[in-house]
């Protein structure tokens, strides 16, 4: 099945040869169980606003920056434009609310699944849409040796969130690396896009509500039923390309 799906993006990317020297790891829903508290912190600040919005719309929302959900429910509700500093100063509460609920949980299999890649040579590059320090503070903590600083992307870093290619063009950017040396692991459609935008093969792994058929309609290449299934399977994926 493995070979079937990297077959596949070669013939449609018009690929000879993958020579896979990286991830480019998400980090909501992938390293860290946190999307369930970011979507109760997203509609406590809803509600504030009085605007409409339900819980799990919000994991459909991952991967875009902070800046761009506001400036998107702001257009929704009331046709309106945020400026920059609104969209901070409203991101800062919806940031507060979030530590307040005080758990900041690692995903499941997750450090099996960095350590995997860090043991088979496979660099590891960080590329997610959020700023919230309240887990990035704690990477070095729960993952470390696994990401440098310099291999890093956050919402500090980009003009444009996923589904946008930039993300994860610029993670292949601060390793000098093409899309046929990357792989990308992402937990929802937006990244998948953005992903695949950018050109590389992306693995999807369901953590969350989203099923996988979203992630196949979406784009991704293979998709795994949990972070558990894909870190068995990881070695097996890793002997594929390299076959």
């Amino acid at each position: 099945m493995f070979q079937q799906a990297i077959n596949l993006y070669k013939e449609q990317n018009n690929i000879k040869h993958l020579n896979i020297t990286t991830a480019l790891i998400d980090m909501d829903g992938v390293l860290y169980d946190s999307m369930k508290y970011h979507t109760i912190a997203w509609k406590m600040l809803t509600d504030d606003l009085n605007i409409e919005a339900t819980r799990d719309e919000f994991y459909l929302y991952e991967g875009m920056t902070g800046a761009g959900i506001i400036r998107m429910l702001f257009k929704r509700a009331f046709d309106e434009e945020v400026s920059d500093e609104k969209a901070a100063e409203l991101y800062a509460i919806k940031a507060k609310y979030f530590g307040e609920i005080g758990k900041v949980e690692v995903m499941p299999d997750a450090q099996r699944m960095t350590s995997i890649l860090r043991d088979n040579d496979i660099e590891r590059v960080l590329v997610t849409g959020s700023g919230q320090a309240s887990i990035l503070n704690c990477l070095d903590r729960d993952y470390a040796g696994i990401f440098d600083l310099d291999k890093r992307v956050t919402a500090h870093d980009v003009k444009h969130g996923k589904p946008h290619p930039e993300p994860y063009l610029q993670g292949m950017a601060k390793v000098k690396r093409t899309p046929e040396e990357c792989i990308v692991i992402e937990n929802a459609p937006l990244g998948i896009q953005a992903g695949k935008a950018a050109g590389c093969f992306v693995i999807g792994i369901t953590t969350g509500p989203i099923p996988k058929e979203d992630m196949i309609k979406a784009g991704a290449d293979l998709v795994f039923g949990s972070m558990k299934e894909f870190a068995d399977a990881l070695p097996s994926v890793i002997d594929a390309f390299r076959s």
